[in-house]
């Protein structure tokens, strides 16, 4: 599966997203699996999400890493860092080559999400840090009078830690509008559901008497995903939160929804095994 070829004006089509999503997923186990680190399950339930963001709807340019006018993404999620190095991989940030030292001494791609690589805004890792960070950069945007967008994704089970609804509260007391927070809803975290461990439902509520304009969709559906983020901000004077329900280990059976694959090693037969059902489609 060749590296898919963006361009910089996030331009591309529906059928262009769904190729970069199987090549995300794909690459992103390869690359775990060279590494033999990695959360392959989560990967998954995020590559749909990513290969939108980064196909059609980020402004940002490998060119001009650091442009002032660069819209800003947060990865809060984490245990996604292969996901999001071969989606910015495929958005020119970083060459093939490079993308395989990933978890390796010295390298640039840490197995936590790194700032040391240009198109990473902030390294995370520590779960419950990215929103607070990307509320900070809404506030400046705002200071700036800049039309620069914020978009930060959680994971689901991050959402217990409580320094995301504090950074809630301020992002609402402060009418951010240009912030949007995009949750990978797949339900599961390390050991068993959220739900069992510590519940969020009623999650849209949630974000609702927190003051955020909030919407639901699929997340593995490339067209949903595009609609609702081009519709963002969803109210002016409020942030946006867009709950993505999505598949633990989305596109490979037998991950799919099953606890130990949150952070269980792939070995080579199920390697192969799931690089076929991600090229059939899965």
């Amino acid at each position: 599966m060749s590296t898919p070829t963006l361009s910089s004006t996030t331009t591309a089509d529906v059928e262009e997203l769904a190729r970069l999503a199987r090549w995300v997923r794909a690459t992103s186990l390869r690359v775990i699996v060279a590494a033999a680190t990695g959360h392959p399950a989560a990967e998954l339930s995020a590559a749909d999400i990513l290969s939108v963001l980064y196909g059609a709807v980020l402004n940002v340019n490998a060119e001009e890493p650091h442009a002032p006018g660069r819209d800003r993404f947060v990865c809060s999620k984490s245990h996604a860092s292969a996901a999001l190095y071969s989606v910015l991989c495929a958005r020119g940030f970083l060459g093939e080559d490079e993308l395989f030292s990933y978890g390796q001494a010295g390298s640039r791609l840490c197995t936590a999400v790194s700032n040391r690589l240009p198109g990473v805004e902030f390294s995370t890792g520590a779960l419950g840090h990215g929103l607070p960070f990307a509320t900070g950069c809404a506030i400046a945007a705002k200071l700036d009078r800049s039309p620069r967008r914020v978009i930060v994704m959680t994971g689901d089970g991050e959402l217990q830690e409580g320094s995301n609804w504090e950074a809630a509260m301020l992002a609402a007391s402060r009418g951010l509008d240009n912030l949007t927070l995009v949750i990978d809803r797949n339900r599961v975290q390390k050991g068993a559901s959220t739900e069992e461990i510590n519940a969020l439902e009623p999650l849209r509520e949630k974000w609702g008497a927190f003051g955020w304009a909030t919407r639901d969709v699929d997340g593995h559906d490339h067209r949903a995903l595009l609609d609702v983020f081009n519709a963002t901000p969803f109210e002016s004077g409020r942030p946006s939160c867009v709950i993505a329900a999505t598949v633990k280990g989305r596109g490979v059976s037998f991950m799919e929804n099953q606890l130990e694959w949150h952070g269980k090693r792939l070995e080579p037969r199920e390697l192969q095994l799931a690089l076929a059902q991600i090229e059939a489609g899965g």
